[in-house]
């Protein structure tokens, strides 16, 4: 009779299938291999094929941390709850759990009373100069504290001041009282006592009066003398010659002056009320010919860039930036010779018009004399020049 064995037959077989899965199971490491778990995670990293500087650029940190990590060189790594972190990481980037990782090494290394280590990378040694700087501040007020205390100790140590007796003063008084008090020489006065220097306006040296003249006499001799050494200038011509465009009194009339400009500036002739007659910016050998009217003033930019012509010859530049042209005359022509120099149908028209102002400003003269009007026809060129 057979042994009905039951399907026993088959048992070794399913058995010896998974005998082969256990043992290849066994021989892959996982985080509870090795003799702790920094050897557990390095068979782990060299079953998968990956070096330290592979596992360095995943987890972000250190190759030198993660190898001191997996040797369990914790006096090399930072304080505690960093190397837990690696830890983790270092599982987590190996695909395993990171919580049982970190649990084996809390198990492994237990926490203990110890105060933490200081942080790598970062020095424990101060800056010198702050030793230096709070021990000068000592030193210095330590010398002060003794200089005080010397200054009090030699203030209470020093000798009463001496003062003379009551009989020694009385003497002296008495002796004042009888004789005769004489004084010294006066002493000099000092120097807060002393007459302060004149005060000068600003701007005086650049004022003008009403002909022209520099207010102050200072300036006024400047411009006297700097007039005579420009009209003493061998550089100038000494005749007029054209050069150039020529403006003002029509060739037909004689002027009174002629400015020729010597390089660029601007003319401005201004007539006895203020009204402007002629107004141009001139270039070197323009020349402007001055009508024979009273009142007439000359503005100019710049003195010394115009030359001033009296009967065809040189009187030099301008003396001011405002001159007024009987100054340029120097009243040289008396009336009879103006008279006779300029045609009576020319001159006697262009005189004529200033004559109503002078009137009207000096009605104090013409109402109490009738024969007034009469020289202002007989002589009409005498008003000009002054």
């Amino acid at each position: 009779m057979a042994l009905d064995t039951g399907g026993l037959s088959d048992l070794p077989l399913q058995a010896a299938e998974p005998a082969v899965g256990v043992t290849a199971a066994a021989r892959a490491p996982d985080l509870h291999s090795g003799a702790d778990i920094g050897e557990a995670l390095r068979l782990i990293r060299e079953h998968l094929g990956l070096s330290i500087e592979d596992l360095a650029e995943r987890t972000r940190v250190r190759a030198s941390f993660l190898a001191a990590l997996e040797q369990m060189r914790l006096e090399t790594l930072p304080s505690r709850p960093f190397v837990i972190g690696y830890i983790r990481a270092y599982a987590q980037t190996l695909g395993l759990d990171p919580d049982v990782a970190a649990e084996r090494f809390k198990a492994e290394e237990p926490v203990l009373d110890e105060p933490l280590a200081a942080p790598l990378g970062m020095g424990d040694e101060r800056d010198p100069r702050v030793g230096i700087f709070v021990a000068g501040a000592c030193v210095l007020v330590a010398a002060i504290i003794a200089w005080n205390v010397v200054q009090r100790i030699m203030s209470e140590t020093a000798p009463p001041t001496p003062t003379a007796s009551a009989t020694v003063a009385e003497k002296a008084l008495a002796e004042v009282k009888a004789g005769p008090v004489t004084l010294g020489a006066p002493l000099p006065a000092p120097v807060e006592s002393t007459t302060p220097p004149p005060y000068l306006t600003p701007g005086i040296e650049k004022a003008k009066k009403a002909d022209g003249t520099p207010l102050d006499p200072a300036a006024a001799a400047a411009a006297a003398a700097g007039s005579a050494t420009a009209s003493a200038d061998p550089n100038l011509p000494a005749a007029f010659t054209p050069q150039g465009a020529l403006f003002g009194a029509p060739k037909g009339q004689p002027a009174a002056a002629i400015l020729q400009a010597l390089r660029p500036a601007l003319l401005v002739i201004h007539g006895a009320d203020g009204s402007v007659y002629f107004a141009r910016q001139l270039t070197p050998g323009e020349a402007y010919r001055v009508p024979q009217l009273g009142g007439l003033s000359v503005d100019v930019s710049e003195p010394g860039a115009f030359q001033v012509f009296v009967g065809g010859q040189s009187k030099g530049v301008l003396p001011a930036p405002l001159t007024p042209v009987a100054k340029l005359l120097g009243i040289a022509a008396s009336p009879a010779k103006t008279a006779r120099a300029a045609p009576a149908g020319a001159a006697r028209p262009a005189v004529a018009a200033p004559k109503p102002v002078r009137a009207a400003a000096s009605p104090k003269v013409t109402q109490p004399k009738p024969s007034v009007p009469k020289p202002r026809a007989s002589a009409p060129t005498e008003l000009p020049p002054t």
